[in-house]
């Protein structure tokens, strides 16, 4: 299993989707890719986006106006 870190901090919405798209096409099954965004739609469309691929979101928390969230790809 590897893990993968984005960080897609100041980017707007579908910019942050888009990198964890990229990045999950790019990683196995079970491997597990972190991203740090400020946009505040962001947790919205990642629950979506996790449901509708099927991903797994493990996490998902927001701290000084960071919001990270942890997925395993499926």
């Amino acid at each position: 299993m590897a893990e993968y870190f984005i960080d897609a901090k100041g980017l707007q919405c579908p910019g942050p989707i888009t990198q964890l798209f990229k990045q999950i096409k790019e990683a196995q099954s079970g491997d597990v890719v972190t991203i740090e965004v400020t946009d505040p739609a962001f947790k919205r469309d990642v629950e979506s986006w996790c449901k509708k691929t099927k991903n797994e979101l493990l996490e998902l928390k927001e701290e000084n106006g960071v919001i990270q969230a942890k997925i395993k790809k499926a």
